[in-house]
């Protein structure tokens, strides 16, 4: 293989890898915006997964299950928002419930369903774009499908949005100081509601990539940690759109660096190299790029106060 064959190669594994990632961590970065504290973006993207490849499979129609995915993360962003909101649940035992009950539904859905085993899944087809994707290296940016330019189209959209517009101010004033948007006419309920399920169709975007483009199956726990990987690229990206996508793309180089590396044959313990895109997430955890200030109320519940 030349060394232009391989870093295509590379940076299409890159790509792909990165995409998941990348839809998560930008939901998580809206929930936590708002001051919701969201570890479930695992269980989001994993509800993802599994309703995309069970209306996928029993429809064949791929956008109907994309559309079913969003709805799904939805519905779980909405409990979440009711359990954190409404409820004042504790936003870190809610995440975790989160989590916990996506794998169990899932993995019964799953041996319900999909009772034979693996089961090929219709793929999402690319959409190349003319003379560009021959370019060398770089075509393969102009190779993908339909949900890898929507990412491309979020990325800016959620950048202006959370910066440029009133509901952008109403969000980050809602993550900060509650009390003083509370004061000045925001309903702080409404935009952390709105946030979190955005953040639950985001994720169920992320799954459905993972199940219907990036494997095209569903397999039991197929999100295998994404979602936690998503919540340091949001860290590790000090909440902004622009700087978590990178975060998700040098996770996702890291993933795709250790899987080249298996495929060497080195007489390097594959184990050791599995740990190559966590042990990333971890160093991003632990501050290397810098301190990280979370919205202050983040984690925060708030009580309307009666006048």
């Amino acid at each position: 293989m030349s060394s232009i064959d391989f870093l295509t190669d590379f940076l299409s594994a890159c790509l792909r890898l990165t995409v998941p990632l990348a839809f998560a961590a930008i939901g998580g970065l809206l929930s936590e915006r708002s001051g919701v504290l969201n570890i479930g973006l695992e269980g989001l993207i994993l509800t993802g997964a599994f309703a995309s490849a069970a209306v996928a499979f029993s429809t064949q129609q791929v956008w109907l299950a994309i559309a079913i995915a969003c709805c799904a993360g939805a519905l779980m962003g909405w409990i979440h928002a009711y359990l954190c909101v409404s409820l004042n649940v504790n936003q870190l035992v809610s995440g975790l419930a989160i989590n916990l009950t996506a794998a169990g539904l899932t993995t019964y859905g799953a041996r319900l369903l999909f009772n034979t085993g693996t089961v090929a899944l219709p793929p999402l087809s690319s959409l190349p774009i003319p003379v560009l994707q021959h370019l060398p290296i770089l075509g393969v940016f102009f190779q993908q499908d339909l949900l890898f330019y929507l990412l491309l189209l979020l990325l800016p959209a959620s950048t202006y949005g959370l910066f440029h517009t009133q509901w952008g101010l109403s969000l980050r004033a809602v993550g900060n100081a509650p009390k003083a948007a509370d004061t000045a006419g925001v309903s702080v309920a409404r935009i952390r509601y709105v946030s979190v399920i955005l953040c639950g169709a985001l994720c169920g975007l992320a799954g459905a990539y993972l199940a219907l483009v990036h494997v095209q199956f569903f397999a039991e726990n197929m999100s295998a940690g994404k979602g936690f990987i998503a919540l340091a690229a949001l860290i590790f990206g000090r909440w902004h759109p622009v700087t978590t996508t990178l975060a998700c793309l040098l996770f996702g180089a890291t993933e795709a660096l250790q899987l080249r590396i298996q495929a060497f044959g080195l007489n390097i313990p594959y184990q050791l190299l599995a740990m190559l895109p966590y042990i990333t997430a971890l160093f991003a955890l632990a501050g290397l790029a810098g301190k990280a200030t979370p919205p202050a109320a983040l984690g925060l519940p708030y009580a309307k106060e009666k006048r």
